[in-house]
């Protein structure tokens, strides 16, 4: 059975899980990337590598469409890029396979557009306010508005947190409007309402009919203006006020194929308002700390939905699953000279505690106040979160990270 995997570069996800998945399952995978050789870089060795991996034009979905007419016909066409979603649901629909609302894709994708279509919808939505500011126009004509400050400049269509930053007043957005045009240029950029509160997350996964709420991660940042994420505490069943509040808007948005990871904020009224929705599994190695933490093979599930597979059921929480995942981040510019290797324990409580280096020694990065800067990922499962917290505490105060200027 055929499956085209579209991708921009190589990321966890894949690699560690949507391959041995697609290997778990018989498929015979194709890679469909504009980055082909990092791609072979990336699965030299592996233990489920794909079978072909094809250069092409993924950010047009025409090019797509045309190299599969060349190539035999597919039975799932999928992607777990935050870039690609759109390409992708127009793609499987075209070829008449299961995928995603490809109006949804643009929605989710598309962060003005989405709070658009949020305040534009009949109902009690929580509402964001927002402004968008297109391409290479100035900066200048957002201060005659009257604008919530302090409020948040970002990359109308970004990702991983880059160029995301909290203005206090007119003369600071119009100068980080300019900095981040003259880094991206032809990007719009979206300005909208600081909502204060806990920074949380709901990961869900549907068929189109039946959807699965997976729990949801408590999500701590860095202090502003910047908006890194630090650690994330899985909690296996958020009160059904936040989760019904969140399916209300991802239902209006047309959200409920595959795998979709939703961050939001609590408001002081208690209220859930959208901060954006990635329509694909949650990243930063979170999704691989969840199937560990589930001992459910959740990549084959995701694969499966797309080759037409309806959920079986209900999903069945475990209110004893404790689990967390800690960022390392560097806090300047420089050459890493020193850090721990991957590894793997188990603890006698039943902790199980993994970590993987993000960057290798001897590499120089200059910060960019992102989750780009990270060092490496500390993950954590367990059934009882005091002690999950604890292995975390212990790890990192023994643990060495030298960065040399």
């Amino acid at each position: 059975m055929p499956l085209y995997l579209i991708a921009v570069n190589p990321t966890d996800s894949v690699t560690d899980g949507f391959l041995p998945a697609a290997g778990a399952l018989g498929l015979e995978v194709t890679v469909l990337t504009n980055q082909p050789a990092e791609h072979r870089a990336a699965y030299a060795g592996h233990p489920a590598p794909p079978d072909h991996v094809i250069g092409c034009d993924v950010h047009d979905f025409r090019e797509i469409i045309g190299q599969l007419s060349r190539l035999p016909p597919p039975d799932a066409i999928f992607s777990n890029s935050d870039h690609l979603q759109t390409q992708t649901a127009l793609t499987a629909e075209y070829f008449g396979l299961p995928g995603k609302n490809w109006p949804a894709a643009v929605r989710t994708k598309n962060k003005a557009q989405m709070r658009r279509h949020l305040a534009a919808h009949d109902g009690d939505l929580p509402v964001v306010w927002s402004a968008e500011l297109p391409a290479e126009a100035d900066p200048a004509v957002l201060v005659r508005d009257e604008l919530p400050y302090p409020c948040v400049v970002k990359p109308r269509e970004g990702v991983a947190s880059e160029d995301v930053v909290l203005v206090a007043d007119a003369v600071e957005l119009v100068l980080r409007c300019r900095e981040i045009q003259t880094r991206r240029p032809g990007a719009a950029l979206v300005v909208e309402e600081f909502v204060a509160g806990q920074l949380h997350t709901l990961e869900t996964l549907g068929d189109g009919k039946n959807l699965w709420v997976l729990g949801g991660f408590r999500t701590a940042v860095s202090a502003p203006p910047y908006f890194i994420e630090e650690n994330m505490v899985f909690d296996p069943q958020p009160p059904a006020a936040q989760v019904d509040s969140v399916l209300a808007q991802l239902a209006a948005l047309g959200v409920g194929f595959g795998a979709c990871h939703t961050e939001y904020v609590l408001d002081a009224g208690g209220q859930a308002r959208l901060v954006e929705v990635n329509y694909r599994v949650v990243g930063d190695q979170c999704d691989l700390l969840l199937a560990d933490l589930f001992g459910y093979p959740l990549f084959e599930r995701v694969l499966r939905v797309h080759l037409g597979e309806p959920l079986p059921g209900e999903w069945q929480p475990r209110p004893d699953a404790r689990a967390r995942i800690d960022y390392v981040c560097a806090d300047a510019s420089g050459t890493l000279v020193s850090a721990p290797e991957a590894g793997n324990w188990l603890r006698d409580n039943g902790i199980r505690v993994t970590y993987r280096p993000v960057r290798e020694l001897g590499a120089r990065r200059d910060k960019t106040n992102t989750n780009r800067d990270y060092l490496g990922m500390l993950r954590i499962t367990g059934a009882d979160q005091a002690a999950v917290d604890a292995a975390a505490a212990e790890f990192l105060a023994t643990r060495r990270w030298e960065i040399q200027a």
